[in-house]
C-alpha cells in the first residue's frame, strides 16, 4: 500500500493537476509507451471516454452540472479552448434538458477533434514526441526528469502516480481525481495498467461514486460503451460496383496514371466502390479526403498489412518483415529504425552527399543520351548505399532491383504467377542480391564500424543483436534487401520532378538559380539549405510527388468490421487504400491537372490535409519521409547547378510504368546538353 501524501506533495498535486486538462490526463493514462498505441480501448469507449472527459472539464470550470437525471447550464461564458467552447455553445443551444449519457453519445462522434486537440497540446507542451504513423512516446525530457514543475511538470510520472495513490491508498481523493478514475474504469483500462485485486476493485468503485457529476459521467461512458459494443454496424447502403467498361476504358488507369484513374472513379461512384476483376477476390477501393482522413486516425484498429505482403516474406524466406506486422511489433520496427533514417542522420553528412553525387556525375559524357528511370536509380543509388548500407552495390544493383519488382508483382501486385520467380534469369538476379547482402553482414563487424556513423544496416543488426527472437538472423536478408529499394523510388521521383522542370522552363530557370546561389560559396551547409533558400525546388518536388507519387495505393485486409462513409467493410475484405486519388480531386487541389508549385505557399496551403499523401497514411507511412525529401530536393539542385539538360524528346502525356510503384517509362530520355559548372571530385 501507498504512504498517504504529504503536505508538500498534496500543494504539488494541485499545482501539477492545474496545468493538465482531464482529456490530456486520460489520454496520458491510457498511452502504452512500450507499443506506442493507446492501451486497448476501442474506438467507441475512447470516444465516449473523451466525451466525458471534456464535459467533466466544463464541470470542473464551473460552467455545467449535473445530476443522474439531467445536465445543468451554469455559464456559458467561453474557457478559451476551442474544443471545449464548441461544446459549450452545443448545450446553450439546447432548448430541452437532457442526462449526461445522452450528451456524451451525442458528443461522441465528434470526439476526434477533442483528442486531436489534446494530442496536439501535449505534443507542443513537450510531453509527448508524435513518432511518424501517429506513434507517441513522452519526450526525453519527460523520461529523464529534466522538467520545471511551474512551466512544465513530469506528466510522465504524474497521471499514473496519481492514480495509484488514488487506488491503493486510503487519502480523500478531489472531483478531478474522482472523474479521472472514473473515466479510466469505464475503459477497462485499469487492469491493463495495474495489478488489480478485489480490494483494488472496490477502492475504484468507491472512488468513481464520491462524486456526483464524475458519477455521472462514469455511468455515462460504461452504459455508452455497452450498447454500441454488442452492436453490428448496418449497411446503411450498398457499394457500388464499378463496370466494366469504366474498367477497360479508363484512360488514366490503361496508361499507368493510378491517383487520376481511381479519382475519375471516385468521382462517379463515391468515395467507396467496388472492382470486380477476373479469376481474383474482389477489391473494395476507399478514394478521397474523407477515406484518407478515416484510414490515417482509424485504420490501425480495422485493417492489416500482413495478407498482402506475405508474399513478399515468403520470396525471401522471412517469418515477418516490418512491413508485414501490425501493432506494437510494427512500432518497435520503427523506433529502433527511425534515428537510421532521420533527416538529422543526412543533414549531417552532407558532405558524403555532395561527394558521392559528384564522383556519379563525372561519369557522364556532355551529349550523352540516358533513358530517365536507368540514369536517376544509378545516381540515387551512387549515394544511398554508402549513406545508408556504408558499401558500394552499382556492380550489382540494377540485378537487385529487377529481382525486387519482380518479387513486388508476383507477391503484392499478384499479377504474375509464382514460377516467374524461379526462371533462369530471376535467379541469377537473386544471386545478385544475395551478394550485396552477404556484402553489407560481412563489412559490419564491430570492428569495422567502429568510429562510423551508424547507418541502417548497424540498426537492423542492432535490434537483432538486443532481441535474437524479435529479429532473428533467418529474418534479416528481406530488410537488409529492401534499403536498396531507396534507390528505386527516389531515383523515379527525382525523374519525374526533372521531367516536370523540363517540361516548365520557367520553373527549371528558377530552380537553377537557386542553385547556383547555394553554391556560389563552395557546398552550403545544413543552415544554407533553409525553407526560404531551397523554396523553388522544394515545392517543384512536392508538386511532383502529388501528380506523379511513386506509391500512389495501399493495399490493406479487414480485420475487424468496420464502416466507412456508410458503407460496412466485412473481415476479410480485400481492400485498396488509393490515397492519392484525392491528389486529383478538384474539391482537394482545384485544377488538378495543372502543375502549379503556389498550391504549397500562403495563403493556399493547399497540402496541409490528409488529401496530400504522396507517403501513405497511418502506422505504414513512409519512415524516411523527411529525409527521402531533403535527399531529393538536394539531387535536383545539385543535377540543375551542374548540367544544362533537356529532353531527347517531348511527349504530350508523361509516359509511365504503373506497377509494382510508378516509375518514369524508359522512353523518357535526358540529354546532358553542357557541363555548367566543374565535378570537383
Amino acid at each position: 500500500m501507498c504512504a498517504l501524501m504529504t503536505h508538500e506533495t498534496a500543494i504539488e498535486t494541485a499545482r501539477e493537476a492545474s496545468t493538465l486538462s482531464l482529456q490530456e490526463e486520460l489520454l496520458l493514462a491510457l498511452l502504452d509507451e512500450e507499443t506506442g498505441y493507446f492501451r486497448q480501448v476501442p474506438g467507441w469507449n475512447l470516444n465516449c471516454a473523451m466525451a466525458g472527459a471534456a464535459l467533466g472539464e466544463l464541470s470542473l470550470l464551473g460552467r455545467i452540472d449535473s445530476d443522474l437525471k439531467s445536465l445543468i447550464l451554469f455559464d456559458s461564458t467561453e474557457t478559451g479552448s476551442p474544443v471545449l467552447d464548441r461544446i459549450l455553445r452545443e448545450i446553450a443551444t439546447e432548448t430541452e434538458q437532457h442526462d449526461v449519457g445522452y450528451w456524451v453519445e451525442r458528443l461522441a462522434p465528434k470526439s476526434e477533434s477533442v483528442i486531436s486537440s489534446a494530442l496536439d497540446r501535449l505534443v507542443r507542451r513537450q510531453i509527448l514526441d508524435r513518432h511518424p504513423g501517429d506513434f507517441y512516446t513522452f519526450t526525453k525530457r519527460q523520461q529523464s526528469g529534466d522538467t520545471s514543475l511551474e512551466e512544465d511538470p513530469l506528466a510522465s510520472e504524474f497521471v499514473r502516480a496519481r492514480l495509484i495513490r488514488i487506488i491503493f491508498a486510503d487519502e480523500i481523493p478531489g472531483p478531478r481525481d474522482v472523474i479521472i478514475t472514473g473515466l479510466v474504469d469505464a475503459c477497462n483500462a485499469f487492469q491493463q495498467m495495474f495489478p488489480i485485486d478485489e480490494e483494488a476493485e472496490e477502492r475504484i468503485k468507491l472512488v468513481s461514486n464520491m462524486d456526483t457529476i464524475g458519477r455521472a459521467i462514469a455511468t455515462a461512458v460504461s452504459e455508452s460503451i455497452v450498447a454500441p459494443s454488442l452492436r453490428r454496424p448496418s449497411l446503411t447502403k450498398p457499394i457500388p460496383a464499378v463496370s466494366l467498361r469504366d474498367l477497360v476504358f479508363n484512360r488514366e488507369l490503361r496508361e499507368g496514371r493510378l491517383p487520376a484513374g481511381f479519382a475519375y472513379l471516385a468521382e462517379k461512384y463515391g468515395p467507396v466502390f467496388e472492382l470486380r476483376l477476373p479469376f481474383r477476390q474482389n477489391i473494395i477501393v476507399l478514394a478521397g479526403l474523407k477515406t484518407n482522413q478515416w484510414a490515417h486516425s482509424k485504420g490501425r484498429g480495422f485493417l492489416r498489412s500482413k495478407e498482402y505482403f506475405e508474399g513478399v516474406d515468403k520470396a525471401y524466406g522471412v517469418s515477418r518483415s516490418m512491413h508485414s506486422t501490425d501493432g506494437a511489433d510494427h512500432f518497435r520496427f520503427r523506433k529502433s529504425l527511425q534515428p537510421a533514417y532521420s533527416l538529422t542522420t543526412l543533414t549531417r553528412r552532407l558532405d558524403e552527399v555532395f561527394d558521392l553525387s559528384r564522383t556519379h556525375m563525372a561519369s557522364w559524357d556532355v551529349g550523352a543520351i540516358m533513358p530517365a528511370q536507368v540514369m536517376m536509380r544509378l545516381f540515387l543509388n551512387a549515394q544511398s548505399s554508402p549513406l545508408l548500407a556504408s558499401i558500394d552495390t552499382q556492380d550489382e544493383i540494377m540485378d537487385a532491383l529487377e529481382y525486387k519488382v519482380r518479387v513486388l508483382n508476383v507477391g503484392i501486385i499478384k499479377m504474375l504467377p509464382t514460377f516467374m520467380l524461379h526462371t533462369l534469369s530471376m535467379r541469377r538476379r537473386a544471386k545478385a542480391m544475395q551478394r550485396i547482402i552477404d556484402r553489407m553482414e560481412t563489412t559490419h563487424t564491430t570492428t569495422q564500424r567502429a568510429g562510423m556513423p551508424k547507418d541502417v544496416v548497424d540498426a537492423y543488426l542492432a535490434l537483432h543483436a538486443s532481441d535474437p527472437q524479435f529479429l532473428p538472423e533467418s529474418d534479416l536478408s528481406l530488410p537488409l534487401g529492401a534499403i536498396l529499394m531507396t534507390a528505386m523510388y527516389m531515383g523515379d521521383q527525382v525523374g519525374f520532378a526533372l521531367y516536370r522542370m523540363l517540361q516548365n522552363p520557367e520553373l527549371y530557370e528558377r530552380v537553377t538559380a537557386e542553385a547556383d546561389a547555394l553554391w556560389a560559396d563552395g557546398d552550403p551547409s545544413e543552415d544554407d539549405l533553409s525553407p526560404d533558400r531551397i523554396d523553388v525546388t522544394r515545392r517543384v518536388l512536392m508538386e511532383t510527388l502529388r501528380m506523379s507519387p511513386i506509391v500512389p495505393m495501399s493495399m490493406r485486409t479487414v480485420m475487424n468490421t468496420c464502416v466507412v462513409e456508410g458503407y460496412e467493410l466485412p473481415v476479410g475484405t480485400q481492400l485498396v487504400i488509393a490515397q492519392t486519388a484525392a491528389h486529383y480531386l478538384d474539391e482537394v487541389f482545384p485544377d488538378p491537372w495543372t502543375f502549379d508549385i503556389d498550391r504549397y505557399a500562403p495563403p493556399r496551403n493547399e497540402h496541409r490535409s490528409r488529401g496530400y499523401a504522396p507517403f501513405g497514411l497511418g502506422t505504414h507511412s513512409c519512415l524516411g519521409r523527411r529525409w527521402a525529401h531533403m535527399h531529393m530536393v538536394i539531387n535536383l539542385l545539385m543535377l540543375t547547378h551542374h548540367f544544362k539538360i533537356e529532353l531527347a524528346r517531348p511527349f504530350k502525356r508523361l509516359p509511365m510504368d504503373p506497377l509494382p510503384s510508378q516509375s518514369p517509362s524508359n522512353k523518357i530520355k535526358f540529354r546532358l546538353a553542357e557541363l555548367r559548372h566543374e565535378l570537383r571530385v
